[in-house]
């Protein structure tokens, strides 16, 4: 039984390219399609555009979660592992693991059966009525979060096989908040473009992707974003630890040229979004991952000077203490039990405890 992927049962989330519906384009972490059906064997049909590190796909059943190596480039009808179930129905998440190091296209899904009377397409789950928006860098999107015998220690070498935006902290949040998640983050973005780590040479910052479907020309025709398909209740940016690179301003000259114009660009930034996002509560945030202490005073002087009753600093226990490397799980999940508590105090409407 093939299905098309733009099948009117099929739940997709997250910031996706719908243009055209017979090959649905996946940019972002976390970006994932739920579907529901009954039978003994599903597989998808992918077209991968791989940029670096391996690209996995991610797929989760119940409380199981595969990881499936993808084709470095081009197509793949790739099956996807079922748990055992009596009577053949599964409801299945299959998820964009990593962030832009590849780009990845839908093209379809087929379903095997005993008989074919037996294969059929049902109703998945909705998604839920609350939205939340991130944008963030690496630690938004999950990254090497699954190198969990190294908590609190630098990143191991890896080749993307421990990347997961499931188990990223904002991915984490939403779960626990019962939202949808938009995870626009990317692996070494800064706020400002030459400046990061992210597609070096021409390093591109989180002012040029915030508002695009596809940010990349690797993987062909920049895109823009068209915001009226997905407006977030709340809006959590965290950024401006990679900005450090390649040089640390905040820590040596706080109140330098280069350091006012960031904090400059960083109130520019959040009055973008709140100019495109007219009723949403915007909170800003660094994470638990090592950094100077000024890229946090920058942002609540920042969000000082804004103004905005519902524009707030979340501050961390281990704000910037926690770990030289990535988040490890635990980690990601002492920075989501603190942002949705962070979240609840505001007194939003909806998302009280």
């Amino acid at each position: 039984m093939k299905i098309l992927p733009n099948n009117s049962s099929l739940i997709y989330s997250g910031r996706i390219d719908l243009s055209d519906p017979f090959a649905i384009v996946w940019t972002y972490p976390g970006t994932f399609v739920r579907m529901k059906f009954k039978g003994t064997q599903l597989f998808i049909h992918v077209r991968n555009k791989h940029n670096y590190w391996n690209n996995y796909l991610g797929v989760a059943e119940g409380d199981a979660q595969t990881k499936l190596l993808l084709p470095e480039e081009g197509e793949a009808m790739i099956e996807i592992p079922l748990q055992t179930t009596q009577d053949n129905i599964h409801e299945v998440t299959i998820f964009k693991r990593q962030d832009a190091c590849h780009e990845l296209m839908i093209l379809g899904f087929e379903i095997n059966c005993n008989t074919d009377d037996e294969c059929e397409l049902l109703e998945a789950s909705p998604l839920p009525p609350r939205r939340i928006e991130v944008y963030g860098d690496s630690v938004s999107a999950g990254e090497v979060s699954e190198a969990i015998d190294y908590v609190a220690k630098a990143d191991p070498e890896h080749n993307g096989e421990y990347s997961n935006s499931w188990y990223s902290y904002a991915w984490i949040a939403a779960r626990k908040l019962d939202a949808q998640l938009h995870d626009i983050a990317q692996g070494g973005v800064a706020l400002l473009d030459n400046t990061g780590w992210y597609h070096e040479p021409d390093y591109i910052g989180m002012e040029h992707v915030w508002n695009k479907m596809r940010y990349d020309s690797l993987y062909g025709q920049v895109t823009e974003w068209d915001f009226s398909k997905y407006t977030p209740d709340i809006v959590i940016v965290a950024i401006g630890q990679n900005d450090s690179h390649p040089d640390d301003y905040m820590k040596t000259d706080y109140e330098g040229e280069k350091a006012k114009n960031w904090r400059t660009h960083y109130r520019q930034f959040l009055a973008k979004l709140r100019e495109t996002y007219l009723d949403a509560w915007i909170i800003c945030c660094t994470t638990l991952l090592q950094h100077d202490i000024g890229w946090d005073m920058s942002i609540s002087q920042a969000v000082q000077d804004l103004g905005d009753k519902k524009v707030s600093h979340c501050v961390f226990q281990r704000n910037g203490k926690a770990t030289p490397g990535h988040l490890r799980i635990p980690e990601a999940e002492e920075m989501a039990k603190e942002l949705c508590q962070h979240i609840r105090a505001l007194g939003i409407e909806g998302y009280e405890a």
